[in-house]
């Protein structure tokens, strides 16, 4: 198993690239703006091919550069629907986060596949499980290995932190019910990829995480 991991945009996104080995067909999870040049780069260090965009939720930080490695590379993006309000305002995102629009194209994929919680999505070679847990966004969406215990999170559960709930369509309620239903029951041992931020473990979060004591 392979998982490449890049920082990537001005607010340090994690962008993955998950391969069974090199030389081969490989995922990539979520495409920040101008990330197709470091994108490919990683891509051609390891000889791997991209089949498949897995976007996590519809942030302007984890999105914005779909549009570019669609049409550069033909792969399918894949997003929740829930999460379409999101994608086609990335401006109006970007005015509440940064309160300017910085230069650049963050035009969302003309079409998508769309994600349902439950899915398991064979791509690449490898069985990714849909774990729906609005809250971050309504229609944010986690991809769980479970063969290889490897869980990634986007920016619902981050280490020692939870994502944002103060942007539109987000509710800490619903967050913190999907965490409880979704990722607590997970195994203390899988590992944690986060959309920001170091990677940890269930475990961990659970005994440490000061917003999921107790819950």
């Amino acid at each position: 198993m392979l998982i490449l991991q890049l920082e990537l945009w001005l607010v340090a996104t994690n962008t993955y690239v998950v391969a069974p080995e090199a030389g081969g067909p490989a995922v990539i999870i979520d495409a920040p703006p101008e990330c197709f040049e470091p994108l490919t780069d990683l891509l051609a260090t390891h000889d791997l091919t991209p089949t498949a965009l897995l976007v996590t939720h519809g942030h302007v930080d984890h999105l914005g550069g779909a549009a570019d490695l669609v049409a550069r590379t033909g792969v399918a993006a894949y997003l929740h629907p829930e999460d379409d309000f999101l994608a086609r305002r990335p401006e109006d995102q970007l005015r509440v986060l940064m309160g300017t629009v910085p230069p650049g194209d963050y035009r969302p994929p003309e079409t998508y596949r769309e994600l349902s919680d439950g899915q398991v999505l064979d791509l690449a070679g490898l069985r990714l499980g849909v774990v729906a847990t609005p809250g971050h966004t309504p229609g944010h969406c986690c991809f769980y290995l479970a063969e290889e215990g490897v869980f990634f999170s986007g920016d619902h559960l981050l280490a020692g932190s939870i994502g944002r709930t103060d942007l539109p369509g987000a509710d800490q309620q619903t967050l913190m019910t999907s965490m409880r239903d979704k990722i607590l029951p997970l195994d203390d041992g899988v590992t944690v990829m986060p959309g920001h931020g170091p990677s940890t473990t269930v475990g961990r979060e659970r005994r440490s995480n000061p917003f999921l004591i107790g819950l």
